[in-house]
Order: C-alpha cells, then sequence, then structure tokens
C-alpha cells in the first residue's frame, strides 16, 4: 500500500519534470536565393567613355554564399531600340534578392514627340475642325 503513493508521487513528479522541459525551437531557414545580410552601398565608379554599340553595365555588390565581393562595371553590346536597365537588390521575404539587369525597349524620341504633337491636336479637333492649332501654354489657361 506504502507503494502506491510512491508511484503516484513520482508520476507526478516525471509530469511536471516534463511540461517544464518542453522546448520550443523556432528555425527560420531562408529561401532560395534569398540572402539574409543587407547589401553594403555601391561603389561609385567612374563610367569610361562612351563606346560605340556598348552599353555600360553598372558594378554592384555580389553574394558568394558567405559575404559579399564587389563585381565592377563592365561593357556589354548594345541591342538596337532597347535602353539597359541595371540590376538592383531588392528587399523581399525577410532578406535580399539580386534583380538582374534586363534590356527594356526604348522609346524613341522623336516618335514620342509626334505621338504627343497627335493627342494634342486630336483633342482639340472635334471642337475646331482639322488642323486647328493652340499656342503652347493657352490650353492651361483655358483659351483652347
Amino acid at each position: 500500500m506504502k507503494a502506491i503513493p510512491l508511484v503516484i508521487s513520482a508520476a507526478l513528479s516525471a509530469a511536471a519534470f516534463t511540461a517544464v522541459a518542453q522546448v520550443s525551437v523556432n528555425i527560420n531557414v531562408p529561401l532560395p536565393g534569398v540572402v539574409q545580410v543587407a547589401p553594403p552601398p555601391p561603389r561609385y565608379e567612374v563610367m569610361p567613355a562612351p563606346r560605340p554599340s556598348q552599353a555600360w553595365v553598372p558594378g554592384h555588390w555580389q553574394w558568394d554564399g558567405r559575404a559579399y565581393a564587389w563585381r565592377p562595371g563592365r561593357w556589354q553590346q548594345a541591342r538596337p531600340d532597347y535602353a539597359y536597365a541595371p540590376g538592383a537588390w531588392v528587399a523581399v521575404d525577410g532578406g535580399w534578392r539580386w534583380r538582374e539587369g534586363d534590356w527594356r525597349r526604348a522609346e524613341r524620341r522623336e516618335e514620342h514627340r509626334e505621338w504627343e504633337r497627335e493627342q494634342r491636336y486630336e483633342s482639340h479637333d472635334h471642337h475646331h475642325g482639322g488642323g486647328y492649332h493652340c499656342p503652347p501654354g493657352q490650353a492651361k489657361k483655358g483659351n483652347c
């Protein structure tokens, strides 16, 4: 009979110890391609003189798995009718991800100016007939 209280006491002690011994572990596993360390500020680079048919790709910090290393700028073959958009480090998911630079369609300035003129004239044509011209600055004043 004396053994039963001893067993109950031992069981209660073990239960209390188990409750106290529970540990919560939170492990943050970084997503692939996401660096947990922010990149240093970009270095100042003097862009060399322009080269025909070449586009300058600015230098940037590159993560090597342990630390950042500077990758200097370089010339790259230009693409007709495209402009180079440099890469950048972007804050995502609690870390940093490198977004590669790429080529974006460049808008030709003369084509854009012509389109703006057409838009301006078309907005007035239905009021004043074809070929109407509103002098610069007059439309904002309400004179056209």
